[in-house]
């Protein structure tokens, strides 16, 4: 089987495609918005991409999420919850972490599922 590398650059690929299993990382394109924006922003930008590899919400398998500030946990649960398909969350882990870049509140990783 072949990799797909979506955009691929010397640093990342935008998504990696192997055995009909997507893996991607979405941080939000306005790092200077609040926390609330930041995940929607991540919500939105997850979509997008699971689209483009002809995927959805109801196949994701796996989500991390490193917050900067835990104290952002329920928030982010709320809007978790509210954005997901009733009866289709994934495994997930959620970090506190330091991202890279310090305007950056939120980052996830997902695996999702490709079905035919």
């Amino acid at each position: 089987m072949d990799i797909k590398r979506i955009n691929p650059t010397p640093r990342w690929s935008d998504i990696t495609v192997f055995n009909h299993t997507a893996y991607f990382v979405e941080v939000a394109d306005d790092s200077t918005a609040d926390i609330e924006s930041q995940i929607k922003q991540v919500f939105q930008q997850t979509e997008r991409s699971l689209a483009s590899v002809g995927s959805d919400l109801s196949s994701l398998l796996s989500v991390t999420i490193y917050l900067t500030d835990l104290a952002h946990l329920g928030l982010f649960n709320q809007l978790w919850e509210a954005w997901l398909p009733e009866g289709k969350a994934p495994s997930r882990a959620c970090i506190n972490a330091q991202l890279a870049d310090p305007s950056l509140l939120v980052e996830i990783t997902v695996v999702a599922a490709i079905l035919p």
